[in-house]
């Protein structure tokens, strides 16, 4: 049996009265707009699927495979990059490098990322011989 994780932050936004309706009818409000908002930040963990708790047998299994594989090389210079466990741990100054990875994006080195321009579109720091493959990936409807 799984442990529930207590949600202990309250967060409020206005909504248009016809969003408000639908919602205040689904059975759980605040699981549907969760979700919604782990889906829309593409970032619901494989493991446990947005859930935030895994099966023990899951954690026991998984936790040495991730601790060994954290580990990428930068895109650029091939410079071992160690992956963040958890992106709020992150420095103000780590933080978008390591965002743009964690959102499908390249991951550099900070000397490669510093080097690299930002795109105009979403900002990310591509390298510029890669400017068209992002283009037609990341921007195109």
């Amino acid at each position: 049996m799984s442990r529930k994780i207590a949600k202990t932050e309250i967060v409020a936004f206005k909504v248009e009265e016809e969003l408000a309706e639908f919602l205040n009818k689904l059975p759980n409000k605040s699981a549907f707009i969760r979700k919604a908002i782990v889906a829309q930040l593409g970032m619901a963990c494989p493991l446990c699927q947005g859930s935030g708790t895994v099966p023990r047998g899951l954690h026991e299994h998984f936790s040495p495979v991730l601790a060994k594989n954290n580990t990428r090389q930068c895109d650029k210079c091939g410079k071992k990059q160690t992956l963040p466990r958890n992106i709020v741990d992150l420095s103000e100054k780590e933080r978008p490098r390591l965002e743009q990875f964690l959102r499908g994006g390249p991951l550099f080195c900070a000397e490669c990322y510093a080097d690299m321009p930002p795109c105009d579109d979403c900002g990310w720091h591509i390298a510029p011989d890669d400017i068209a493959n992002h283009l037609r990936k990341a921007h195109t409807a």
